[in-house]
């Protein structure tokens, strides 16, 4: 026998976790930056280091690289990088290592919380932590507008890792009593500088305020905001600034090529229209400034067809298709995308060749957040920003920013404009007008609200050639403008009327004495105000008479210079006292319930004027009608079962009545119908007198003269068989009668005798009489026939 070899295997000692994150805390004060280009070269967990190779996530960033090792020393830290430099991973990766350090379960609840300016860009964040994190044992959460609140609120207590947006955090920090963040350990603020601007000022304040105050903080921005009022707020230890592009020469990302056009503000629609036409194969992210605007030249632009798919991103949608929306641009190689200034920030689009700038940005941080959805990561893109000639200041703030931007102008030849088509479209429909009128608005109206007066002046746009531009052939009413410029002249009016009026005073101290001399004259001058009294010349007061000698004249002059005795006092009317001022809705409705008119209430008066109560609807006891003009909380009952009682009276006699009239109307009937067969049997009877007076002359005529030759017609006993005489008939049926009573008395049973009504009773006398009438016919025929 062979002897088998037997493998002894021999038990791996397993290390126990803790001493794997002591050996790991151990090496994070022993990280080099400079040598440290991999991810691997970090000392990180397994889990993460798993999650990241999956990604294909290899090489580190000048910002990983340089905020990474600092964050998970423990370090408050303030990031700033270009666009698409992987500011998201520099911030996620410390997250998931310090509470895979911390052993975190999902029993300690909340340990860290991300917040974002918009729903785009946590929905981002939230997919790439799930990606990058998918082997750690960690919860996580998205919390944002527009989704399912009672979901969100019921989970809040188990979630880790918090990604949010400011307004729907700070709700279920007021109403959500799961919500905890007492050990809450990092926060981080995505896109910084906009989370703690004017626009989510208080909002922050508060959210704040809620947080534990012992926490490490990291803060990124492509713009990183360096004031110290915001950082106060924040409550930062010892902050590290980590600006890895602050030396290099451009701002923006070395790939993407960027220029601008100065174009007239009614050529901006053909000059778009002519850019997509051009640019089929491409993928495109065109900005306008308000929400009305992007809704308007997507939908008349589907509707013109440019050869491309349309798609637009703003912030009326909801949530769901917003985040559909975002998703199929992310999947398409070819599209164009119209968007606000919410798909600026943060969201990673890949492969977008061009980045349209419709309307000028407010400053300098909005133009280069919207750049960067281009030239992304190493790759290429380029960038165009259409400006009128009153918006070219913005190229000077631009260069001083370290913003390499280039000029380019258009070619006419290429240039096609879609004006005529969208008349048409807007002629046919109502809908899309309504639209295009409001989206004239709106961009006026953000123009108008601009920080910046020197580079924004509304009263330079041509709003007519715009609104003609829109396809429209009327421009919309500018409310808000009218407005202002009430406003102004509503101003200016007062301050001329005070120089006036000083002026007026210092005249009329010089000349006093002048107005002494001149009092005995019957003219007296013009008071400056409107409401005071004029007195009228002599000469100007002339009569006039009419003439009929001239058609087109008809009131002519025929005297001047009348002496009239005395002057006529005249009053100007106060031309400010007659302008109706406009009244809202909420005045006429007061003004309706001053009248204290019922609505929907009928009265009907009888022929004397006086008001016709209708019992059923209205309360009849006196008791009652006070207890309704009684305005009294509660319900007295006792006094109710009175009224209930004293009303149910009422209710029993106007049943009474009710039922008297019925009867009364079915009597009224019973007449009627009797009188109608009284008639009937009247007619019938004179009928048959008439019939047998005329049957006697007839016989009188015949047995006189000659009668009707009667020899063509056919023998009645063979058509309708032989004739028995009513005699026989009676004898007939007077013997079957008695052999009926005779069978009765033998059988010993009592005839049964039904009952019958008197309307059976008058159908039955009808019958006989129609019989009657019918065997008489018969008789009047036979007679003529044997005749």
């Amino acid at each position: 026998m062979q002897n088998k070899k037997v493998k002894a295997y021999v038990k791996k000692k397993r290390i126990p976790e803790k001493k794997i994150i002591q050996e790991l805390c151990s090496k994070y004060n022993t990280i080099d930056v400079t040598k440290a280009t991999k991810f691997n070269h970090l000392p990180l967990s397994k889990f993460t280091l798993k999650g990241l190779a999956e990604n294909k996530y290899v090489d580190m960033t000048d910002i990983q690289r340089q905020s990474i090792g600092l964050a998970l020393q423990g370090n408050d830290i303030l990031g700033a990088a270009k666009t698409g430099s992987g500011k998201t991973l520099a911030f996620l990766i410390p997250v998931l290592e310090l509470l895979y350090c911390k052993q975190w379960s999902r029993l300690d609840g909340l340990g860290a919380l991300i917040i974002t300016p918009t729903r785009e860009l946590a929905y981002q964040i939230y997919e790439t932590l799930r990606k990058v994190g998918q082997y750690h044992d960690i919860s996580a959460g998205l919390i944002i507008g527009g989704k399912d609140l009672k979901f969100e609120r019921k989970r809040m207590d188990q979630c880790n890792i918090v990604i949010c947006t400011p307004g729907r955090l700070l709700h279920h920090m007021d109403e959500n009593p799961l919500f905890d963040c007492i050990n809450m350990q990092i926060l981080v603020l995505d896109e910084a500088d906009r989370c703690l601007d004017m626009g989510f000022e208080r909002t922050m304040n508060s959210i704040i305020e809620n947080l534990p105050p012992k926490r490490q903080t990291l803060l990124f921005s492509a713009t990183q905001t360096k004031s110290v009022k915001d950082l106060a707020r924040l409550s930062l230890k010892d902050p590290l600034y980590v600006s890895v592009h602050e030396h290099s020469t451009h701002t923006t990302p070395e790939s993407l090529q960027q220029s601008y056009i100065v174009c007239s503000l009614e050529d901006k629609t053909a000059m778009l229209w002519s850019f997509i036409r051009n640019h089929l194969k491409q993928k495109i992210i065109v900005f306008f400034s308000s929400c009305k605007q992007v809704k308007y030249m997507h939908e008349s632009f589907c509707r013109l067809r440019p050869g491309i798919s349309l798609l637009a991103l703003y912030g009326t949608l909801h949530q769901l298709k917003r985040m559909s929306i975002y998703e199929s641009f992310c999947k398409k190689q070819h599209a164009v995308l119209f968007a606000t200034d919410i798909a600026s920030r943060g969201l990673d689009f890949p492969a977008v060749n061009w980045v349209l700038q419709m309307d000028c940005p407010e400053d300098v941080n909005a133009y280069i957040h919207r750049a960067g959805r281009t030239a992304r990561f190493k790759s290429c893109g380029e960038s165009l920003l259409v400006l009128l000639p009153s918006e070219e200041i913005m190229i000077e703030k631009l260069k001083q920013r370290k913003i390499p931007i280039n000029m380019i102008k258009i070619n006419p030849s290429k240039l096609q404009s879609p004006h005529r088509k969208l008349e048409a479209l807007l002629a046919r429909d109502v809908t899309l007008k309504e639209t295009a009128q409001r989206a004239f608005v709106a961009y006026v109206k953000s123009v108008f609200l601009m920080k910046d007066k020197e580079l924004f002046n509304v009263h330079s746009l041509d709003t007519d050639a715009y609104a003609k531009s829109l396809g429209l052939a009327i421009p919309p009413r500018i409310r808000f403008l009218q407005r202002m410029q009430k406003k102004m002249l509503a101003e200016n009016s007062i301050e001329t009327g005070q120089e006036e009026t000083n002026k007026i005073s210092t005249d009329s101290e010089d000349n006093s004495e002048q107005e002494d001399r001149d009092s005995s004259d019957t003219s007296i001058p013009n008071t400056t105000t409107n409401s005071e009294k004029k007195l009228i010349k002599k000469e100007d007061l002339v009569p006039l008479q009419f003439d009929d000698s001239d058609d087109d004249d008809i009131l002519t002059i025929k005297r001047k210079n009348v002496d009239i005795d005395g002057e006529i006092p005249v009053i100007e009317k106060d031309e400010t006292k007659n302008k109706k001022k406009p009244i809202t809705k909420v005045a006429l409705a007061k003004k309706i319930l001053r009248k204290n008119i019922v609505p929907n209430k009928k009265t009907t008066f009888d022929d004397e004027g006086q008001e016709v109560v209708d019992s059923t609807k209205t309360k009849m006891s006196a008791l009652a009608r006070q207890y309704e003009d009684e305005v009294e909380s509660g319900i007295n009952i006792e006094l109710a079962k009175q009224i209930l009682r004293e009303e149910d009276q009422f209710d029993k006699q106007r049943f009474r009545e009710k039922i008297k009239e019925k009867h009364r109307e079915e009597k009224r009937k019973l007449k009627a119908k009797k009188i109608e067969e009284n008639d009937e049997e009247e007619e019938g009877a004179s009928l048959l007198k008439k019939e047998d007076a005329d049957n006697d002359v007839s016989e009188d005529e015949s047995s006189e003269g000659e009668g009707p030759d009667l020899s063509w017609l056919p023998d009645p006993d063979k058509i309708y068989g032989k004739q028995r005489n009513t005699d026989e008939e009676e004898s007939s049926s007077s013997e079957f009668e008695e052999t009926e009573s005779e069978e009765e008395n033998l059988i010993h049973r009592p005839s049964k005798r039904k009952l019958v009504t008197q309307e059976e009773h008058k159908r039955k006398k009808q019958k006989t009489s129609n019989v009657a009438h019918l065997q008489a016919d018969e008789e009047l025929a036979l007679q003529l026939l044997q005749n």
